[in-house]
């Protein structure tokens, strides 16, 4: 019997939150995962189209995930954190 791994798949909105193990035979990658978690259909997603990553770090879906490691769904950014940062600072400077 080959080895098998558990990792988390984990999808969040404002409204949802999805944390899912999952069991994989070794090798296994990030795709693997979220095929696996059916987190695409219970969400409603395309997790091929956004960005992943395994505990907070970028990756590829094609990286592989070992023993452990929670990968990551990320939701593209509404505003850059930056650009808003520039437009609160300014309110409350009496800029406008």
């Amino acid at each position: 019997m080959a080895e098998e791994i558990r990792v988390e798949v984990a999808y969040a909105t404002p409204e949802l939150q999805f944390l899912r193990e999952v069991r994989l035979p070794l090798p296994a990658t990030i795709a693997d995962a979220l095929r696996a978690s059916r987190v695409d259909s219970e969400c409603a997603i395309d997790s091929a189209a956004m960005s992943v990553g395994i505990w907070s770090k970028p990756a590829s879906l094609d990286s592989t995930v070992q023993d452990g490691d929670r990968v990551e769904i990320y939701r593209p950014l509404r505003i850059d954190p930056k650009e808003n940062r520039r437009k609160r600072a300014g309110m409350r400077s009496g800029k406008r």
